[in-house]
């Protein structure tokens, strides 16, 4: 149906916004700074593209819902319970980044009062950086973890219903496993290593190319069901 295909484009558009605005934000934006070893005087420091880049993530959260209640129409058709799953999923990211924001917040405040108080209270707000750089680890790796499982149902969802090729059903399925064992690792405190998280790029870089360009293909689904 050429309306299906047109909602696959626009649903691939939006993935696209997702991976382009993450490396943004994760590479460029937050990684750098929040993960850096003198993180307490350099959150201060860019201040700007601190709160860009938990606005961009919490537009990504956004776009994550919007995707699954276009996709629900069409999914529904295939199964309502992982039509459904889809969106619940995506909705319990959406809180995991809103909590993860929320943290990184947190510690620009901490961060700011550091630096415009540098010669008093410098213990104190040394152990409560450290402290809230912990709660920021805590979140932001809870929400990488919980992303998994709306990406699983997703691919899940794609590899029986037959709207994509099965084979980019497969990779994403074992992308979104592989990141979800390394990120359990890392929160259990024994990480892997994170080029299991490499599949889950690559897969999400050509999958929305794949949509933009072909659309969805539920021709062949709804024959069968037919």
């Amino acid at each position: 149906m050429k309306s299906d295909k047109r909602t696959g484009r626009i649903a691939g558009l939006l993935f696209l916004i997702i991976f382009v605005t993450g490396i943004i934000v994760y590479q460029f934006l937050q990684g750098p700074v929040l993960f850096s070893d003198d993180y307490l005087t350099a959150t201060s420091a860019n201040t700007t593209e601190i709160i860009i880049s938990t606005l961009l993530l919490f537009l990504n959260g956004i776009i994550s819902v919007v995707i699954a209640v276009i996709l629900m129409p069409i999914f529904k058709r295939y199964s309502v319970v992982l039509a459904f799953l889809y969106l619940a999923f995506s909705i319990l990211s959406f809180i995991t980044i809103a909590i993860d924001n929320v943290s990184v917040l947190a510690l620009l405040e901490l961060s700011l009062e550091h630096t415009n108080n540098a010669i008093s209270n410098t213990d104190i707000t040394n152990t409560l950086g450290k402290v809230f750089f912990k709660n920021h680890w805590w979140t932001h790796y809870l929400s990488l973890l919980i992303s998994c499982f709306p990406i699983f149902v997703l691919y899940l969802t794609l590899y029986l219903s037959k709207f994509i090729p099965r084979v980019i059903s497969i990779v994403g399925i074992i992308a979104a496993i592989l990141m979800f064992i390394e990120m359990l690792s890392s929160i259990l405190g024994n990480s892997i290593s994170m080029n299991m998280l490499l599949p889950m790029g690559l897969i999400q870089l050509f999958f929305p190319l794949w949509l933009i360009f072909k659309g969805l293909n539920t021709s062949v689904s709804d024959a069968e069901m037919n």
